[in-house]
């Protein structure tokens, strides 16, 4: 047998692919998918496992989803100091969790949990927790990722390009070796995930969509999360033999796309992966067909947040033609410009929103539609809408200009998408998951191209029968959701000074360095100015057709609430020639994107889209700039769709919290409650609106552009296409929203009902920020609380199960002279509120310490920042980004610099200067009669806030 260096890797390829993809299969079965892309010195990985919830046992569902978390916790290398000796007490656990499981008593299950509590704390002894996340850390490797669907599991690492051989050495023992450690604390903490679902009334109504569309196949009769009773009663067996049977090469592909050498990552991944066993007798489980309906039917859930109703349609399986044709169909319905529901329904607000998208799965396809009633609309009425829309593309009541434009847009789309690492590496995962020839992924914009409209009708005919399911989400108190105990955990260690042998080898390893590349902002974008006096931001795109161009302005809601509200109604206006709906047409077959932004501090009216066509976009957009009509009817509309949106975001637990957040750090002058009152808005003349977008122009402002143009052709295009008056007016002041301070420890409380809560602890001492500070505070909160291997993560979830989500930052300004602030964030179970309480502030005042870690931080950052790549757009936005906070450089270089020489004894320091000892107003969403109300009387007053306070209505 060769060696792995000499071999000659075989691989296929696809004429005509832009990505120039290579596609290998190892001897093992093992697919690697490899695509080029030299940007910048990094390599998005993804490795997809063609399995899912939909194989998950009938008995323990959720069952993929949580191996998926398990895959973090190590293996018999790593995770562990000692894997003989933890083995018989990991044995124990899995014995007494196959027993706990079958008791029906609740007071036998306390008692048995009691005893695996406590031999998970002997097992505990060995368990180092995050080793995984500290491995990634120490390569520099970002957005340390999973996921689970009904059909794939996705495992996903962006590294720096010179990391591959250790990324592969850490991945392939992973994959063939998981140990399942941290057992109980981790189930609580995917409980804590399912808790947070219970308010999100949107996966109530898509399970229920599936249940009724795929009945009698898991696609239908098991969620990826799993139930309840499932959750609290798991098997580790089971666990492990689905692990073992499909967590194998011949069911896996490895995904990568960015800065390599093909020949190289493949000699590497031979090495590591080439002798990993496949599974001969691989199968998935096979399921009786799903009859077809032959009638609609229709069910009903219900929960505290907006109605609105679902329908979907059961296809078969995907194929390329099936594939395409729905794709282009949901963008003919819904593109967000131009579809027949953008313009019958979104643009005539006759009803709140909606949309389109497909549902592509292993073994069949579906097609969904939503839709949001407006005021005084029924479900019903919402849904004759969307009928009659689809009816149309029966019918052919829609222009060729339509499927032609929607083609285009797709190729823009393709085009932005593969100047991505993340989106090639994602397109390739999806095709193996599906089974997918490259082949007919390469050649999709080319069949799309070849529709016909009578190719769209007919389908519509044949597939969009009635046969639909309909799902109505209704208001109303659900009282299926259970409370469940928290269970007696005692936290298990964190071992943070100890480091298994695996992972000081990878720590220690030697690669060739990536040297760093800062900013130049006066090499790397060029400033000028039009013959018109308009300043410009320009950098050239070599690369493809893509063009992005603003008009900037600095100035934003907070110099005029307006602002916001008359850049979304200029969306529904037209001009004297052309109607609003034409004039969306027009832009969207030009393939370009056109819209007003608005900020707290800035303003930009932006168009980006096919270079070749930006002159004719430029000109369609300024026309309508200086010609736009007035349109009263639509006005009064408008008013009526914000009122109905208002309502609904206060039916929401995200915007509730969202709101309070924003009162509790800024007081009532937020930009939440910086708003028109309803009666302001029915008194507003619109246009005083039109007449606010076009003045917009008349203040000074800059052109940023990216794209192939040259810089002379631009500014003569602006000159001639832009027409502006000889002196601009200063952008308007504007009343700032202020970060209050927190001189005294306080409880804000706003009241929603739900199984958890969500809860900021916010700090304020106004602490001015300068650059100096810059490299102790990107290191500390590399350290203590922004991922998986920190201080929060492993104190609140890790050892203690408390959350799914928790996090804790300490926050620098956008802007100069606006303050520093701390904040810590959780999103836990009602009963756990003072254990997360007690725990963060017990990790505040006195910071967990360990030089591994410290060291581990100052590795990822620095490797971070090594591999980093300012690009495109991206150059101006860092320009215009430094200019707020007062400064001509890239304040990367300073921390690139500083971070070396900065000591444990640095940021603790910081820590206890900043942070620790505080007070906090502690700002939490939830319901009282659920919560230690008592115990919160203790840490300060207590501040009840209404929901109207909140929000200002």
């Amino acid at each position: 047998m060769l060696p792995v260096e000499a071999k000659e890797y075989k691989y296929q390829t696809v004429p005509g692919d832009l990505m120039k993809t290579r596609i290998y299969t190892l001897d093992n079965g093992l697919t690697v998918y490899l695509s080029v892309n030299n940007e910048k010195p990094r390599i998005q990985t993804y490795i997809a496992v063609r399995t899912g919830s939909r194989n998950d046992p009938p008995e323990t569902t959720g069952l993929a989803h949580y191996l998926e978390h398990i895959m973090f916790k190590g293996t018999r290398q790593f995770g562990t100091t000692d894997a003989a000796a933890e083995a018989p007490l990991l044995d124990s656990i899995q014995n007494r969790f196959e027993v706990y499981r079958t008791l029906k008593d609740s007071l036998q299950r306390r008692a048995y949990y009691h005893q695996i509590d406590s031999i998970s704390q002997l097992a505990a002894k060995y368990f180092i927790p995050n080793e995984y996340d500290k491995l990634m850390s120490s390569i520099g490797a970002v957005g340390t990722n999973a996921s689970t669907t009904y059909d794939n599991t996705l495992y996903t690492e962006d590294i720096p390009a010179n990391e591959v051989e250790n990324w592969a050495r850490i991945q392939a023992d992973r994959f063939q070796n998981m140990v399942i450690r941290g057992f109980h604390t981790e189930l609580e903490a995917v409980y804590e995930e399912y808790n947070m679902g219970l308010a999100d009334d949107s996966n109530k109504l898509f399970n229920a969509l599936m249940a009724k569309l795929y009945p009698g196949h898991p696609y239908g009769t098991q969620t990826v999360i799993g139930t309840q009773e499932h959750l609290k009663n798991p098997s580790i067996v089971n666990i492990k033999n689905y692990f073992k049977r499909y967590y194998v090469p011949n069911n896996i592909a490895i995904c990568m796309a960015g800065d390599f050498d093909p020949d190289a990552v493949m000699a590497v991944i031979d090495k590591y992966f080439g002798s990993w066993q496949p599974n001969p007798n691989l199968s998935q489980p096979q399921y009786a067909p799903i009859p077809d309906r032959t009638a609609p039917t229709d069910t009903t859930v219900v929960g505290q947040e907006a109605e609105n109703i679902y329908m979907g349609w059961k296809l078969d399986k995907t194929t390329p033609f099936l594939t395409d044709t729905l794709d282009v169909i949901a963008d003919m319905l819904s593109n967000g410009k131009a579809g027949l529901f953008d313009l019958d329904l979104d643009q005539q607000m006759k009803w709140l929103g909606g949309g389109a998208f497909t549902m592509p799965l292993a073994e069949y396809s579906g097609f969904i539609v939503a839709g949001f009633p407006k005021q005084g609309q029924t479900l019903d009425e919402v849904k004759a809408l969307m009928l009659g829309e689809i009816d149309k593309l029966k019918r052919g009541d829609f222009s060729e200009e339509l499927l032609k434009a929607v083609v285009n847009n797709k190729k823009l789309q393709y085009y932005t998408a593969i100047e991505s690492n993340s989106s090639r590496a994602y397109n390739m995962a999806f095709a193996f998951i599906d089974g997918s020839k490259w082949s007919d992924i390469v050649g999709q914009l080319d069949r799309m191209s070849g529709m016909t409209k009578q190719q769209i009708m007919d389908f519509a005919r044949r597939h969009f029968i009635d046969n639909y399911v309909a799902v109505y989400k209704r208001i109303g108190n659900d009282t299926t959701l259970k409370k469940i105990d928290k269970p007696e955990i005692t936290a298990i260690p964190a071992n943070r000074e100890l480091q298994s042998a695996f992972v000081t080898e990878i720590v220690n390893s030697k690669v060739e360095p990536i040297q760093p590349k800062f900013l130049d902002f006066d090499k790397d974008l060029t400033k000028a100015t039009t013959k018109n006096g308009l300043p410009v931001l320009y950098v050239k795109n070599t690369e493809n057709g893509r063009f992005s161009m603003n008009y900037y302005f600095e100035f934003g809601e907070e110099s005029d609430k307006w602002l916001p509200y008359a850049a979304n109604y200029f969306t529904y206006l037209g001009t004297d020639k052309l109607t609003a709906e034409q004039l969306k047409q027009k832009f969207y077959g030009l393939a370009c994107n056109y819209g007003i932004s608005v900020g707290t501090r800035m303003a930009s009216i932006y168009l980006n889209g096919l270079a070749e066509n930006m002159p004719e976009a430029m000109a369609l957009m300024e026309d309508f700039l200086a010609n736009a009509q007035v349109d009263t009817a639509a006005y009064n509309k408008y008013v009526g769709v914000v009122e109905k949106s208002r309502a609904d975001d206060k039916l929401d637990q995200r915007a509730n919290f969202s709101r309070l957040q924003r009162y509790g750090m800024c007081g009532e002058y937020n930009m939440a409650r910086n708003i028109p009152s309803s009666k302001e808005l029915k008194e507003m003349n619109p246009q005083g609106l039109v007449d606010k977008i076009k003045a917009m122009t008349g203040y000074k402002h800059s052109v940023l552009y990216y794209g192939p143009m040259e810089l002379d052709e631009l500014t003569a295009t602006v000159d001639r296409l832009h027409k502006t008056a000889k002196t601009l007016a200063d952008a308007p002041e504007g009343r700032h929203y202020t970060l209050q301070q927190t001189p005294q420890n306080e409880v804000y409380i706003a009241p929603y009902d739900a199984k958890n809560i969500y809860m900021v602890q916010y700090h304020n001492e106004g602490r001015q920020w300068n650059p100096d500070h810059q490299p102790v505070i990107e290191l500390f909160n590399q350290y203590y609380g922004g991922g998986m291997n920190t201080v929060v993560f492993q104190e609140l979830r890790e050892t203690r199960g408390l959350a799914y989500s928790a996090y804790a930052n300490y926050s620098t300004p956008s802007y100069k002279n606006d303050p520093e602030c701390a904040y810590t964030y959780i999103i836990s179970q009602n009963d756990k509120m003072m254990d997360c309480i007690h725990t963060f502030n017990s990790i505040l005042d006195t910071i967990p310490q360990s030089e591994k870690a410290f060291e581990l931080a100052k590795q990822s950052l620095m490797k971070y920042i090594a591999t980093r790549r300012v690009t495109k757009m991206g150059i101006i936005s860092a320009y215009n980004q430094a200019k707020q906070l007062g400064i001509d450089y890239d304040l990367s270089k300073k921390v690139y610099e500083a971070v070396p020489s900065l000591t444990m004894d640095d940021m603790v320091k910081f820590e206890q200067e900043t942070m620790a000892k505080k007070p906090y107003r502690y700002l939490i969403l939830g319901d009282e009669k659920q919560l230690d109300m008592k115990a919160l009387e203790k840490i300060g007053p207590v501040k009840r806030l209404t929901t109207e306070e909140i929000f200002g209505y």
